[in-house]
């Protein structure tokens, strides 16, 4: 299964980048993974704008997985096991989605698959991609009984 993780705007922060590339890293060992940032908007375009070019990067048949605060709170043995399933199941592609600061636009939020809260928690985006793909790994850890994740 491939993982995808598309979010908008590049991480600037170089050690929070650092951070991002060592659990990407990680995580390469258990599944193939691609990472596609989207442009941010501009002050007068807004989320719709965002909206359409994250949507313009999902490709038509993945399982798109959107991460928002309104999203189903979810632990990291869960996480695991819908991984899991997703494998189970035959997914070629999963898709993790983080939107820009104003959010998502509704027709991003119609075409995720399911979405999951990383927290009731606010973080920064950059702390929020960091988050994701350590929490990623962490199920992968978790389903191959790696001590990791104690």
């Amino acid at each position: 299964m491939k993982l995808r993780f598309v979010w908008i705007g590049k991480t600037k922060d170089k050690n929070w980048k650092a951070l991002q590339d060592d659990y990407l890293r990680r995580l390469s060992h258990f599944a193939r993974c691609e990472i596609k940032e989207i442009k941010e908007s501009t002050a007068h375009e807004g989320a719709d704008i965002e909206g359409e070019r994250i949507l313009e990067s999902l490709n038509p048949k993945t399982f798109a997985v959107l991460l928002d605060v309104k999203g189903e709170m979810i632990s990291s043995p869960g996480l695991a096991k819908k991984i899991e399933e997703w494998q189970n199941r035959g997914l070629k592609e999963v898709t993790f989605v983080i939107g820009g600061a104003e959010g998502v636009s509704g027709r991003v939020a119609e075409r995720a698959d399911i979405s999951l809260s990383l927290s009731f928690l606010t973080f920064t985006h950059e702390m929020a991609r960091a988050i994701v793909l350590e929490q990623v790994y962490r199920a992968y850890t978790i389903i191959k009984g790696f001590p990791y994740q104690k």
